[in-house]
């Protein structure tokens, strides 16, 4: 019945926009103008707004930026007489004379008097929205929000639209799980507790804005079934410039984020780097009733109650540069170091009942252990400008490594009803550490040939992950190595892609097509019981996207792509972290990767109103189970299994309102239907799931005077997934800022009502559990932020501060 639903619903909306904005008006062929802006001393003029505008009655065509060599370029363009003006603080500093573009045209460089050469100074005074879509992304200006203030990524994650994080921190955008996260396009090589850890170190203060790309094009890795990039903020202004910023906030525990950077830029080189430390103090409180079955009979069952405290010490490191040589080559390299210590502390309570649901015993563990995760990378790149009208190269080469120490240590002791030891405690010791390299080399070329634009490229990367755990059974006093919880396992990956893209413009519509090939070669060693596999394969992921253009206001896009999610090496990673005597967490070395179909169909409404539908279907879905252990029913595990497949229909739309000129919100709603197919555990599922949705709020207020207020709700209704069955949440965050002349105060309060809490059932043939997770997520944060430096004015242009421009007068020319 959904699936018929959503059917109609596309059908419909196809039908009605053909019908109401259906003339097939060809539009003539485009072309491309471009051109150079250049100061009295013949150096280039970046960041400049440039406006291509009608000569016959002055109507904006369309709107572009230069670059750091002072160029720009505006692409499919209409042929017919146009002229260039040249913007500044909101006011026309210059006005070309006309010309006639009938064919790719490069104009001669303009050069500026000395009063209109500081343009990279314009002021820019409209405010990015929250959510704005561009090129088939939804995008999260972090920067515009006051509820993301003094929070960590992984926090700001947890609140945007569509996405989803369970009770073990995997993380789903519109109900797809096997996300890839990026960090200014880097992936990062963790998922799930070890994910989430990381990006709770890193402060959301650095964050520009976060990129959600559902059906990735064929030049990006094709691993993922969405990619989620996170943008770290990167000054481009002139001079000397940077910020210091500082964050308190205080939940049941305290949290601070504090960070400098600094920027240098001239003619011929810019220099950057910044430095951030993040201390914060959380926990997660896990209660759990477990009850066990033989063929249906109740034969037990544990009531637990798992308080772990956290306490993060993150420093991150970055520092860059990239040189001018000249007009057309520049090189960059950037270097990153991430230090993320912590020291979780836990108990765990646990009463045990027998067969007739009679309490009989209890057990009690403590957690103490101690946590040095850390990586470090480089970047070299090289661009090569070949010409004026686009054509480029560049290359890419990235090293990176991640490791850890780390130190557990397991005391558990047993007691009777009357409170009494009745056998001897078990005192466990771990020592685990893990290295992680990564070497990867990849290259790009565009030319535009005919108005038709290709892309292609190569790239090659190579992986070797080597995990030692040793553990110990320390009850006696004497460490004697235990080898059924032990394991040494390494992992080598190589895999090397090529691909190839084409889009051209023609008419109303856009189109574009694109095939990437990957080759992917594994091994996996186990040497503590000498084991080993082997597996190699090679996969075509072809990508397509076609968007038609009904009128200014109204316009289509069609996309697909085919996406793979390879296991995560911890996931694979057969080693055993243990949580109390009764359970475990377990990598599964036989995992296979899964593949998705993803389908999009989005109209756009006058570039602001957003609305998807979606259809995905994936196959060996990687699925996060908590089942009984196949070795003793009465033990629990925590593992991934693979499903025969997961189909998801989806409904997403972005809808925002100016109430008033002080007053507007942006609105999202993502409703979807999720089936899961495949057997776990004795457990089969046939088409199991739900229809389920969630709604995010976000109200900004301008109050005057640099006062400015937000307020963010969202509801997330009950959600079947495979599985685990999970109670609706809802939460409501507000937030206040003041802006003075170089600094901003902020003041957020999230989860103001504290009622993000995970509230799920789990059942499996013979086994049920119900859980409730709550974490500190009421937390009152203020911040304060100062600019200085020779261009410390914080309203002036940012890189892309003028994207909001280009994507309103984009659409005035088809």
């Amino acid at each position: 019945m959904i699936r018929l639903l959503l059917f109609l619903i596309m059908l419909v909306i196809s039908t009605l926009t053909s019908l109401l904005y259906g003339q097939n008006t060809e539009l003539p062929e485009k072309i491309t103008v471009s051109g150079k802006i250049l100061s009295e001393k013949n150096e280039a003029v970046s960041n400049a707004i440039v406006y291509l505008v009608h000569s016959s009655n002055q109507e904006l065509a369309k709107t572009e930026t230069t670059d750091e060599t002072g160029k720009f370029i505006f692409q499919n363009v209409s042929k017919g007489s146009y002229l260039i003006k040249i913007g500044e603080n909101g006011k026309t500093r210059y006005t070309g004379q006309p010309f006639d573009a009938d064919q790719n045209l490069e104009l001669s460089s303009v050069i500026l008097s000395a009063e209109v050469q500081n343009l990279d100074e314009v002021v820019i005074t409209k405010t990015k929205p929250y959510i704005e879509r561009q090129d088939g992304k939804m995008i999260l200006n972090v920067e515009s929000s006051i509820g993301a203030t003094g929070s960590s990524a992984f926090e700001v994650l947890e609140k945007a639209p569509g996405v989803n994080v369970d009770n073990n921190d995997n993380i789903s955008l519109r109900g797809k799980g096997g996300l890839l996260v990026q960090i200014d396009g880097k992936a990062v090589q963790m998922s799930g507790t070890n994910l989430a850890n990381y990006l709770r170190g890193m402060p959301s203060g650095n964050i520009e804005k976060i990129e959600f790309i559902t059906n990735p094009g064929s030049k990006y890795d094709a691993s993922g079934s969405a990619i989620i990039n996170i943008k770290m903020k990167k000054d481009k202004r002139k001079g000397t410039n940077g910020s210091i910023s500082t964050t308190y906030g205080q939940g049941k525990y305290p949290k601070s984020n504090n960070s400098l950077s600094l920027n240098h830029r001239n003619k011929d080189v810019n220099i950057f780097g910044n430095y951030s430390f993040a201390y914060r103090e959380g926990f997660n409180d896990l209660a759990l009733n477990r009850r066990f079955y033989d063929n249906g009979n109740f034969t037990g069952a544990y009531v637990q109650d798992n308080f772990l405290k956290m306490n993060f010490r993150n420093h991150i490191g970055k520092i860059g540069a990239d040189f001018y040589a000249n007009k057309r080559h520049t090189f960059g390299i950037v270097a990153n170091a991430v230090s993320n210590k912590f020291n979780p502390t836990g108990k765990n309570d646990s009463d045990v009942y027998d067969e007739t649901n009679s309490k009989a015993s209890r057990f009690q563990t403590s957690n103490n252990s101690y946590d040095n995760w850390h990586n470090h990378s480089v970047n070299l790149n090289h661009k090569f400008a070949i010409d004026t009208l686009g054509t480029e190269w560049t290359t890419d080469f990235d090293y990176a490594n991640y490791g850890n120490e780390t130190e557990q240590n397991f005391k558990t002791r047993y007691f009777d009803l009357n409170n009494a030891e009745f056998q001897d405690p078990y005192f466990l010791y771990g020592d685990i550490a893990g290295d992680l390299d990564i070497y990867s080399l990849k290259t790009d070329f565009v030319k535009t040939l005919n108005n038709i634009k290709v892309e292609t490229g190569l790239k090659t990367s190579y992986v070797k992950a080597d995990n030692n755990l040793k553990f110990y059974d320390v009850s006696t006093g004497i460490p004697v190595f235990d080898p059924t919880k032990s394991n040494h396992f390494i992992y080598k990956e190589n895999i090397n892609a090529a691909y190839i893209n084409a889009s051209k413009q023609f008419g109303k519509w856009n189109a574009y097509l694109g095939f990437r090939v990957e080759n992917t070669n594994i091994t996996g060693e186990q040497r503590v019981n000498n084991t080993s596999f082997k597996n190699n394969y090679t996969q075509l992921f072809p990508s397509g996207f076609l968007s038609y253009t009904f009128n200014d206001k109204n316009s289509l896009e069609f996309n697909y792509s085919r996406r793979i999610s390879r296991p995560s090496y911890d996931q694979l990673n057969p080693f055993k972290f243990f949580l109390d005597p009764t359970t475990y967490r377990e990598g599964n070395p036989y995992l296979k990767p899964q593949t998705t179909h993803s389908f999009e169909v989005t109209h756009i409404f006058n570039q602001k109103i957003y609305t998807t539908l979606t259809f995905s279907r994936t196959t060996d879905n990687i699925t996060q189970v908590i089942a009984p252990s196949e070795e003793d029913l009465q033990l629990t595990v925590q593992t991934n299994k693979n499903l025969n497949t997961a189909d998801i229909y989806g409904l997403f739309m972005i809808v925002p309102f100016e109430i008033t000129k002080w007053w507007n919100t942006t609105n999202s709603v993502n409703a979807y239907y999720g089936s899961y197919s495949g057997t776990v555990a004795n457990t089969t599922l046939e088409n199991q799931g739900n229809f389920t949705f969630n709604c995010n709020s976000v109200s900004n207020f301008k109050i005057g005077n640099g006062y400015s207020a937000e307020f963010t709700g969202n509801y997330r209704a009950r959600e079947v997934y495979a599985f685990m069955d999970v109670d609706p949440i809802w939460y409501i965050n507000l937030g206040f800022q003041k802006k003075f002349k170089n600094s901003t105060l902020k003041l957020a309060v999230n989860d103001v009502f504290y009622t993000n809490k995970t509230i799920a059932d789990t059942e499996f043939t013979d086994y049920k559990e119900h859980f409730k997770v709550t974490r500190d997520t009421r937390v009152a944060t203020v911040s304060y932020t100062y600019n200085f430096g020779s261009n410390s004015n914080p309203q002036r242009r940012r890189a892309g501060g003028a994207e909001d421009i280009k994507q309103r007068a984009g659409s005035s020319n088809g």
